[in-house]
């Protein structure tokens, strides 16, 4: 049984080499911003950077872990799929600009298993609500 549990750990260790290898989730790009929005204030950019831009900008804070796998298989894709659904740093290419503050204010953004790792990403009631009135606010100057 000592060896089977022995074999068993050995190749878990092997994949989990091997599976540095494989390219996806290494490819950690900042495309230049081309447009951010006409921010209504500093608070509202402030909130939106500290919860969304990880995400949905082009100014992506990539961590140590986001070069592991099969961690950053997640990290790359939940990059890629934010960006191609809202990114503040090509504002100009918003398709649905008032379903951001919807999704903040469900609290369906910022996602928790994202919050897990960025504890200052979280929301308070409060923080949610002036988010909300910022986007909207800034939506109107677009």
């Amino acid at each position: 049984m000592k060896k089977v549990i022995t074999i068993a750990l050995g190749s878990l260790v092997v994949l989990f080499v091997l599976i540095q290898f494989i390219p996806y989730g290494h490819q950690h790009t900042n495309p230049p911003v081309v447009q951010e929005p006409n921010w209504d204030s500093p608070q509202t950019r402030e909130l939106a950077q500290r919860a969304c831009f990880d995400c949905h900008s082009n100014q992506t804070v990539w961590t140590w872990y986001s070069n592991i796998a099969p961690v950053s298989w997640m990290v790359q894709n939940d990059v890629v799929e934010g960006r191609r659904y809202l990114n503040f740093s090509d504002w100009g290419h918003v398709r649905e600009p008032y379903e951001i503050s919807e999704v903040v204010r469900s609290g369906w953004m910022p996602p928790s298993k994202y919050t897990l790792m960025h504890p200052e990403a979280k929301l308070t009631q409060a923080e949610r609500d002036a988010l909300v009135s910022g986007i909207n606010a800034t939506i109107k100057n677009k």
